[in-house]
């Protein structure tokens, strides 16, 4: 239990830390997916 306390807090620091990053690289992916979506009815 204390093993998966300390995985899960060095988790949610990196995900604090690269939260970020995250959202600029699912923005990226969504623009990029509707992009392909849209262009593909044309």
């Amino acid at each position: 239990m204390n093993t998966f306390h300390n995985g899960y807090r060095g988790l949610s620091l990196v995900l604090l830390l690269n939260w970020d990053r995250i959202l600029v690289l699912s923005a990226i992916a969504i623009a990029l997916t509707a992009t392909a979506f849209l262009t593909s009815y044309r």
